[in-house]
């Protein structure tokens, strides 16, 4: 039983890193767009969500 409840962590984890790593390739897609237009205040709000981003997929990471 207790490999069956594991094994269902583990996979909800993968799925929701699978997600942030998506989330992770759209910001910086929007990144390099502010960055090329030279709009520094998107630029910070993307490296805002890039960091909670990151911090996320290192908990998460952790958890596997």
């Amino acid at each position: 039983m207790k490999h069956l409840v594991n094994d269902s962590k583990k996979k909800k984890t993968q799925e929701k890193l699978a997600v942030i790593r998506m989330e992770l390739d759209y910001e910086l897609a929007v990144l390099f767009e502010a960055m090329e237009q030279n709009d520094k205040e998107k630029m910070d709000n993307v490296k805002t969500k890039l960091r909670a981003l990151r911090e996320e997929l290192v908990r998460l990471e952790s958890l596997l």
